[in-house]
């Protein structure tokens, strides 16, 4: 016992909370966060042995303290679960630091306008090589075809395989709803593309703010401030709503990662060079493919994406 600290002995012994309830994060705001828990929301915050650990939207997390949600009461995170998979950015290619964006997410909804802003492959591209990093679904929505055909985007995307829904001002979302059920999405996209307006429409009550895109820039305005899970009526998924992005770094993403999202290549890279870039001569995908065992057009995409890597995110 240390003279003058009190008569409590100092232990190691960390306790399990074996009793601790079970939770699901659904918004992080100042060191709140937002919690469901058996239907209800808590607000909790982080309990001091987890550190500098992150806790994110989609966390599957124990908490113990009041979990009643009645205003004024606080709850206590002292466990976060083993995550399912992990969505990340970071700020730019050169930032060796991670930012993880959502947990636990089974499928990304990349939300790009077909004009009013105007489409940006680059960055979609570059949204579909964390998707396959993370190892969630791609789904593509295009949004505002009332002001622009989709043939064009969809041509570019068709070899990848990537499934999509279009959609039109006031228009049904049907089809989006149905690609939405059971899944837990989240939706990324730049500015102004229509991602919270969308919301709104699929969760009556969301109340999610929307702006128009600016007249001299032609970008989006900023109107999400922050990554929100929300239930789906019926208790039929969940959809994350996050903040317009204008850059998506990809500085985590290996070249040995991203092939494994194309099963018709991945064996063919076996024979490549040690340290093969996949995108110089002597690589070997290039002879897999003129043997028949994929499709010429599937590794021009899957360079293409490689490509993404670097560079920015400008079209």
């Amino acid at each position: 016992m240390r003279p003058g600290r009190g008569s409590r002995p100092r232990t190691r012994i960390r306790p399990k909370y074996e009793d601790a309830a079970s939770g699901f994060v659904v918004g992080v705001a100042r060191g709140r966060y937002a919690v469901r828990v058996d239907g209800r929301e808590v607000v909790a915050m982080k309990a001091r042995p987890l550190g500098r650990k992150s806790v994110v939207v989609g966390d599957r997390v124990a908490l113990v303290g009041d979990l009643s949600g009645e205003p004024g009461t606080l709850a206590r995170i002292v466990r976060v679960e083993p995550r399912a998979s992990v969505l990340r950015r970071t700020a730019d290619d050169t930032d060796p630091v991670e930012r993880v964006i959502v947990a636990n997410a089974d499928q990304l909804v990349i939300v790009t306008a077909l004009a009013d802003p105007e489409p940006r492959p680059r960055l979609i591209d570059r949204c579909l090589v964390a998707a396959y990093d993370a190892g969630l679904d791609p789904l593509l929505c295009l949004t505002k075809a009332d002001l622009a055909a989709p043939d064009q985007l969809l041509e570019i995307y068709a070899p990848l395989g990537v499934p999509y829904v279009v959609t039109y001002k006031g228009g049904p979302l049907d089809e989006l709803r149905a690609k939405l059920s059971g899944r837990f999405s989240v939706l990324v996209g730049q500015s102004g593309v229509g991602k919270s307006t969308l919301v709104n429409a699929l969760v009556p009550g969301a109340d999610r703010r929307t702006a128009e895109v600016n007249e001299v820039t032609g970008r989006g305005r900023h109107t999400s401030t922050s990554v929100v899970a929300l239930q789906l009526p019926g208790d039929d998924g969940w959809v994350i709503d996050t903040p317009g992005v204008r850059s998506f770094g990809l500085a985590h993403v290996r070249p040995e990662d991203l092939i494994k999202a194309f099963p018709d290549l991945e064996p063919g890279a076996a024979e490549c060079p040690r340290g093969c870039s996949h995108d110089e001569p002597d690589c070997a995908l290039d002879e897999w493919v003129a043997a028949g065992h994929a499709e010429p057009a599937r590794l021009e995409s899957f360079r293409r994406l490689l490509a993404s890597r670097v560079g920015g995110d400008q079209d």
